[in-house]
Formats: C-alpha cells, sequence, structure tokens
C-alpha cells in the first residue's frame, strides 16, 4: 500500500476523527498517485492514522475511509452499507429515506436516496467513482432493488476531474416513482428532479410544522413539489399558498395536492418578486416556510448569499401578522448556524420586528452528523415567533 505524511503538527483534527486530509497538510505533493487510488495517510513520525482515496487535483487531498488497516473492497462496502441501513430501520423509517450520508456513514463522497424499490445513487469524487462497480453490488445485494439510477450531475465532479452524468444504471424506470412520508404521498422526478428528485431532509421538521400552522394561512416559499405545504395543509392550516419558480415542481406539486386530496394553491413565480407583491398588497399570513435552494456554494460567496437570506427573511417577517411564525432554513454548510443567527437578527431589525427563537432543528436522523466534522451539519432549520 503507497503512503503519505502529514506534516508536523497537522494530525490533530484528522486524529480527532475528521475524514479530510488537505493538501497542504501533507509533507509532499500528491501527483505521483493516480485520481481515486487507495492509500494509506501515516503522521509525520510514520504512524498509521487512516486510509481512504487520493485526488491530486483538489484541495482535499485525501478523505478517510477508514482508521483500520483493512483492504477496501466489496466486502467493507457492504459493511457499511448493511449498518447504514440498519440504522434506518432501528430509528423507524419506512420504504423511502437516506440510506447513505456520504461522511455521516463512513462512505465521504457517496450519496444514496432510496425511493420504494428504486434507489438514487450520487457521487461526487473521483474515489468513489473507482468504487461504484462494487458499491452497487453492494447495493444489490443489501437492497434488491428493482432499479439503480446515477444522479451524477453536480459541479463538484468537474474540480474532481470526472464527468457529469445521469442515467439508469441497472433495471428501467419509466415515469415517477411514488413514495410515502410521514402519511403523504409523493410522486418523485428520480432522473430529472432537483438533486435525486426529493428532500429528505426536512422530514422531521415537516412533522414539526403540526404544532405551528393549525387554523393559520400559510405561506410556503421555494415550495419545489409541495412538501411542506402538503405538511401544512395536513396539519390544519386554514390555507396554503405554495410559490416556486419552476414551472415543472409546481407542475409536480399541483399533482402530489390532488394524489392527496389536500387544498393547496400552487403558483409558479419568482418568490424574491412575489414577496415584494404581497407586502404591497398588505397580504398577512399566520405562518411562512422559506425553505430556499443554497445561496452559496463557495466560502468566497458567503457574503453575497447572506444578503440574499436576508432579502428574504425581512420581507416574511413583515407579511406576518403579529405573533405570527416563521420557519426558516438554510442548506449551505458555509453559513454555520451561528452565522444563520446573525443573519436573522439582522433582518428582523430591518423588518421594524421582534423575534423569538422557538426552536433551532436541523437535519433528519437520516442524514447523521459526524461529531468531528462540522460540515457535516449543513442544515439549518430556525422556528420563530416575530412580533
Amino acid at each position: 500500500m503507497k503512503t503519505i505524511k502529514l506534516k508536523q503538527k497537522e494530525d490533530r483534527r484528522i486524529l480527532r476523527g475528521h475524514p479530510w486530509v488537505f493538501s497542504n497538510e501533507l509533507e509532499r505533493s500528491t501527483h505521483a498517485f493516480e485520481t481515486g487510488e487507495i492509500i494509506d495517510v501515516l503522521d509525520s513520525s510514520g504512524r498509521f492514522v487512516g486510509r481512504g482515496y487520493v485526488n491530486p487535483r483538489t484541495l482535499i487531498a485525501v478523505r478517510i475511509l477508514t482508521r483500520k488497516q483493512e483492504p477496501i473492497d466489496r466486502a467493507f462496502l457492504r459493511t457499511r452499507i448493511s449498518a447504514a441501513r440498519a440504522l434506518r430501520t432501528n430509528l423507524g423509517f419506512g420504504d423511502s429515506y437516506r440510506a447513505i450520508f456520504s461522511e455521516g456513514d463512513g462512505l465521504p463522497g457517496l450519496i444514496v436516496d432510496k425511493y420504494a424499490d428504486t434507489l438514487a445513487i450520487q457521487s461526487s469524487t473521483a474515489g468513489i467513482d473507482g468504487l461504484m462497480d462494487d458499491i452497487i453490488a453492494s447495493l444489490k445485494e443489501e437492497y434488491a432493488p428493482t432499479a439503480i439510477v446515477l444522479r451524477n450531475d453536480t459541479g463538484s465532479r468537474d474540480i474532481e476531474g470526472i464527468v457529469q452524468e445521469k442515467r439508469v444504471a441497472f433495471g428501467a424506470v419509466s415515469g415517477l416513482i411514488t413514495i410515502e412520508e410521514s402519511g403523504i404521498s409523493f410522486r418523485v422526478d428520480v432522473l430529472e428532479g432537483q438533486k435525486t428528485g426529493f428532500f429528505f431532509d426536512q422530514r422531521e421538521n415537516r412533522l414539526a410544522l403540526k404544532d405551528y400552522v393549525k387554523g393559520k394561512r400559510t405561506l410556503d416559499c421555494f415550495c419545489y413539489v409541495g412538501a411542506w405545504s402538503l405538511a401544512a395543509a395536513k396539519s390544519g392550516a386554514s390555507e396554503v399558498i405554495g410559490l416556486d419558480s419552476s414551472e415543472k415542481a409546481i407542475t409536480l406539486a399541483r399533482e402530489n395536492a390532488a394524489l392527496n386530496s389536500l387544498p393547496v394553491q400552487f403558483k409558479n413565480a419568482d418568490v424574491f418578486e412575489e414577496l415584494r407583491i404581497l407586502e404591497k398588497q398588505r397580504e398577512r399570513f399566520g405562518c411562512i416556510v422559506l425553505d430556499p435552494p443554497a445561496f452559496v456554494k463557495s466560502r468566497a460567496k458567503v457574503r453575497e448569499a447572506l444578503k440574499g437570506y436576508k432579502e428574504i427573511n425581512l420581507r416574511a417577517m413583515k407579511l406576518l401578522e403579529p405573533g405570527g411564525v416563521l420557519v426558516t432554513c438554510s442548506c449551505s454548510h458555509h453559513i454555520d448556524q451561528e452565522l444563520f443567527r446573525e443573519m436573522l437578527i439582522d433582518a428582523a431589525y430591518s423588518a421594524g420586528k421582534q423575534a423569538r427563537l422557538l426552536e433551532m432543528r436541523s437535519q433528519a436522523r437520516d442524514h447523521p452528523i459526524l461529531l468531528a466534522a462540522r460540515e457535516t451539519q449543513y442544515l439549518k432549520c430556525a422556528v420563530l415567533i416575530v412580533d
């Protein structure tokens, strides 16, 4: 097994459990290695630290898969995949959930979502691509799916030096797949939908909505296929309006509302502009949900993204009736919880409102957070009363 050494005093974070080794923490360049090659990481004195895959092209030079000197083969992958499934089963998840959450399940760079009998895989690294045949074989053994879809169409693959692709790797997928979440049915487009087709990470936050929307007029911004909207309607909201800029998403949201016989109005609109229009019309809501896509893809864009987050939160606060509830989210790991909270303080001040925090929630438990890697805790969901 080939090895590479860490510089002196660069091992503490990694020994404490973080799986990323950055190129500037290594004694020498990784250019002698093949992209995706499995190598051992040693500390400066030559002691074994971990085994993982390397990429000479990226700032994250090595992603550690194991702290043991064990083979990275099909048996290793099957063990990790089986352990991840057991966790979800023990937590009471049904037949649709996030089956593998990258670092949170000990397989950095790999996402697998389970949609009933169909699996959607997203590989973001060259190292995971190199293991893909064994990953697919292990998933077949563990889940016996009817189809496996590769949704390898993320921008991170460009940085890794691997091509983007979107295809059915096993079986056949024809049309939409119907899944169930918390008693609500959804039709999911695993081939053309955002990410892998659905957002499981808000499952438990949507369940919590029942405590806040009963009898209230509710506005769901960036509604996508209507998951928050339908949860609000099922929880007794007096009226629900969902907004999204994607006509395709709105069409599917309407289908999902009809599928569940839930009365939700969906509108294809630019959320920023629609919030301004609603403010001019002096509309008021008892509850507003803000679940936007990630406004920031890199740390360099954080300041710009915070302006966008502040804008929508400020306008939402102005649209709330006194004592109204704002459920507001950010899914970017570049904006941590404290930065998100500071933005909300600024938004409330600029809106001339007083906000009280009832809950600061995170991602669902099928997205386990690796304690040593803060980056894996990416979702923030604040529940505020705005006076």
